[in-house]
């Protein structure tokens, strides 16, 4: 055990590690008069102590490391010893734990991990604004030496920039950096580690520094006068040209507002700015007329519309430009001398009366001669006509007023010399209104009073109406008959009404109603009137005033016929209409109950029952033949069978059928022939269920349906059952085990 001891110690010695270990101690006690000496033993154990060993050790002496220690990638190891018997292999204390620390060297130079860095810092910033900050990582240890201590230096982006050498903040470092003349800086920084000292390594990295736009530029025309031509026909919103200030800043700082300065331009002409806010749009404001003014020409001022307050000392933000612009003549259709006419003429005229007068003039050429025509669509009636020389429009029938008031006509205006150039102008003619229409009652009047009546009461107010509307024409004046004998009183009310009264002698009793007659007239200028009647029927009322009956329904039934008589003939007819609509109604019922099946969609046999079972009676509803043996099948009845699944109707007889083949595939086959040339049946598909397996296995059918008994017996099976194979073996058993003998 002591040379494992000794061995690990020589092992340790090789890495320059100091250790020992405590032997164990042993001691006696004991007293006088004791039992004797008494061994204590203490327990050995290791006392280690930290060492350290140097990375990349390549000394003469002899190493037991196998490989050199590279402290960035472990900095310390923590070994564990312990003392074995060698005999038995037995540990003879518990294990014991040294750590080995590597010592560093400076052997990694500083890096950059996040660089290249980029930055952006305003254009004309003051001295020492920072821009970015930088940092290094050296991997050495930073507590050991200053193989970890970093100093930054600019290699390259001087005198532009500096570095602060501790902190890596990279700062400005002259004034007025002015974008427009370089917009980019490529700046290298280094960290080298050693503070800065001969033979320390380092590492560098690059800034890309941009600097970003400020409004410090204002806009300048680069010409100071422009001119453009527009022609006279150009309409309000035509774009007469661009202008634009030219500003060698970017984004917002370069919008710029365009406006006109001098009056006269203002009125003619407007500007405005570009959807991206760089150019002046100069459009026409207003209708430009070449013989009345020739060119105009004004001022254009072009303004920042962000501002910085900052920069106002190299303003100011807005440059002022001087237009021209000149109207060109162009062929302009015939001009009227007003813009819409307003005449009018009296109706019931005669044709060919003067209603007025358009005019028309070519503006390029005065003297040219002027053709006038009304537009067919805009008097579809032909009512006026106008002279083409002149332009005078007169009427081709006379006009009425109560028909149609007003007359919107469209006259176009032509050169002579050239038919392309045209304008067009509205003209709208009133007919004015004459009293030509007598008044009128506002309905026809058919009213009643009561037998009973008392004289002076208001049976009726009656209104009139005058279609013509000048002067006095609206006035009516309504009047009845008058004198003693006058069976009812019409007083006007001076508005248009009057009241039908009764007058204080009652009229006589008469079955025929009464007709007053009512003379209106008007206060026209001539005055115009007419006659009406209003029928008054005299009737017998309820005490609550509504009718019970008039006179006059006597003479509406028939000669020799009493009321009574003509009510009971009535009810005799209408009693014999009601049998005859009662009879038809069943009768058509009765047709669609029977016909019910055949407008159904059918789609299952279903057959219903009225009774619990019918025994044999149930298989008159299907054909029985078919689930039978067709050896045992007897002779199909004669005549069609019964089928209750559709309406009964009258077929052709069902041939009798030839014997069944044997095979169940011919018989499925015959089947559906026959199935289908049956006219009788509908046409959907339908099961039939056969009891016959058919004939090919060699035991035949196992139906019972076509087999036979006897009275006193059964017959066997014609063939013993053992012969056909194990897979009847329990069926024979049941039905082919003989009888044993009788003792």
């Amino acid at each position: 055990m002591w040379g494992l001891v000794r061995l690990l110690l020589a092992w340790l010695g090789g890495w320059g590690c100091m250790g020992r270990l405590a032997a164990p101690a042993q001691a006696w006690a004991g007293s006088r008069g004791g039992p004797g000496p008494v061994l204590l033993r203490n327990r050995r154990s290791w006392v280690w102590n930290q060492f350290f060993v140097i990375e990349e050790y390549a000394g003469p002496e002899p190493v037991l490391i196998g490989k050199s220690l590279d402290r960035e990638e472990k900095a310390q190891y923590v070994l564990l010893a312990q003392a074995v018997d060698r005999a038995s292999n037995r540990p003879l204390e518990p294990p014991s734990e040294f750590i080995i620390k590597v010592q560093d060297i400076n052997d990694n130079p500083p890096i950059f991990p996040l660089g290249p860095y980029h930055a952006t810092v305003p254009e004309m910033s003051n001295v020492g604004t920072s821009v970015i900050q930088v940092t290094a990582h050296d991997a050495d240890d930073p507590s050991y030496g200053n193989s970890a201590k970093l100093v930054y230096t600019v290699l390259d982006g001087l005198p532009f920039f500096s570095v602060d050498p501790q902190t890596g903040v990279v700062r400005t470092a002259i004034p007025n950096m002015d974008r427009e003349t370089q917009e980019e800086f490529l700046v290298v920084i280094q960290a080298k580690d050693m503070g800065g000292h001969m033979g320390g390594l380092s590492g560098s990295t690059t800034v890309t520094v941009t600097l970003s736009d400020v409004n410090d530029n204002p806009p300048k025309f680069p010409q100071s006068l422009y001119q453009f031509s527009v022609v006279e026909t150009a309409g309000p919103g035509t774009l007469v040209g661009r202008l634009r200030a030219q500003d060698p800043d970017l984004g917002d700082n370069a919008l710029m507002a365009y406006s006109i300065l001098d009056g006269e331009g203002s009125e003619a002409f407007s500007i405005s700015t570009d959807s991206q806010g760089r150019d002046g749009l100069l459009t026409v404001r207003k209708p430009l007329d070449f013989e009345t003014r020739r060119s105009y020409s004004f001022r254009v001022e072009a303004t920042n519309t962000l501002i910085d307050p900052a920069y106002l000392r190299r303003g100011p933000f807005k440059d002022v430009a001087s237009v021209r612009v000149a109207v060109q003549d162009a062929p302009e259709p015939p001009a009227f001398a007003q813009a819409a006419y307003h005449l009018a003429v009296p109706e019931n005229k005669a044709p060919g009366t003067l209603v007025g007068q358009v005019s028309a003039s070519d503006l390029d050429s005065p003297a040219s001669p002027i053709r006038y025509s009304i537009l067919p669509h805009s008097d579809p009636e032909r009512c006026f006509s106008i002279e083409p020389e002149d332009g005078t429009i007169r009427t081709v029938v006379p006009l009425d007023r109560e028909t149609r008031v007003w007359h919107n006509l469209t006259v176009l205006a032509t050169e002579l010399d050239s038919s392309a150039q045209a304008s067009r102008v509205q003209v709208a003619i009133q007919t004015l209104d004459e009293n030509d229409n007598a008044p009128q009652l506002a309905e026809p009047y058919d009213t009643f009073v009561c037998d009973s009546a008392a004289p002076g009461q208001l049976i009726q107010v009656i209104r009139a109406l005058d279609r013509d509307e000048v002067g006095n024409s609206s006035r009516v004046s309504l009047q009845g008959p008058l004198g003693p004998d006058a069976n009812f009183t019409v007083r006007d009310n001076r508005d248009g009404s009057a009241s039908l009264l009764l007058p204080s002698r009652p009229a006589p009793p008469r079955q025929a109603p009464y007709l007053v007659p009512i003379e209106l007239w008007d206060w026209g200028q001539p005055a115009m009137s007419s006659t009406a009647t209003v029928t008054v029927s005299v009737c017998r009322c309820r005490p609550d005033g509504s009718v019970a009956s008039c006179r006059p329904e006597a003479q509406l039934s028939p000669a020799g016929l009493s009321t009574g008589a003509l009510l009971a003939i009535i009810t005799c007819m209408g009693t014999l209409l009601a049998l005859v609509v009662l009879f038809v109604a069943l009768r058509r019922q009765k047709q669609e109950a029977l016909m019910v099946l055949e407008e159904e969609d059918v789609r299952e046999n279903i057959i219903t029952y009225d009774d619990e079972g019918g025994g044999e009676e149930d298989t008159e509803a299907f054909d029985i033949s078919a689930l039978q043996n067709p050896d045992g099948a007897g002779p199909p009845n004669p005549g069609p069978p019964a089928r209750r699944d559709v309406l009964p109707r009258a077929r052709a007889p069902r041939q009798p059928r030839p014997p069944g083949p044997s095979d169940v595939a011919q018989l499925l086959a015959l089947r559906l022939r026959e199935a289908d040339d049956d006219p009788s049946v509908p046409p959907y598909d339908s099961v039939q269920v056969y009891g016959y397996e058919g004939r090919g296995s060699s035991c035949g059918s196992l139906s019972s349906l076509g087999s036979g008994s006897e009275a006193g017996g059964a017959s066997g099976p014609t063939e013993p059952l053992d012969d056909w194979g194990p897979l009847f073996r329990t069926l024979a058993e049941l039905y082919g085990a003989k009888e044993p003998p009788a003792p």
